[in-house]
């Protein structure tokens, strides 16, 4: 995955945490301007990733995108939220780092 791509993945993830965090504040204190804001958020989020599939395939696009979304949101939950997972949990988001880091692994050259 090229420099540029891999800096567009981790743009459409802020906008996917933003979306995310700004549901959870939904939760506390429901407003419909905090849900038209996370719907804004995931829509932008989702067109952001039209150049992920494009660019790298739509099944290491979508699976970068749900397990990052995966160990980032769990990170917001904890630091801001004050969110505890379960010892079953913390070892699903292990998997899930080490599924990213072989997605993303460089590969020689194929063929």
């Amino acid at each position: 995955m090229s420099p540029s791509l891999m800096l567009w993945l981790a743009a459409a993830m802020a906008v996917f945490l933003a979306g995310a965090s700004s549901l959870r504040l939904y939760v506390d204190r429901p407003s419909v301007w905090l849900l038209v804001l996370a719907i804004g958020l995931y829509s932008a989020g989702n067109l952001m990733m039209v150049r992920l599939m494009r660019e790298s395939g739509l099944a290491v696009a979508m699976s970068l995108s749900a397990v990052l979304q995966l160990v980032l949101i769990n990170a917001v939950g904890l630091m801001i939220f004050g969110e505890r997972p379960t010892n079953m949990q913390i070892g699903g988001i292990t998997l899930g780092i080490v599924a990213v880091t072989l997605i993303v692994w460089p590969q020689g050259r194929q063929g």
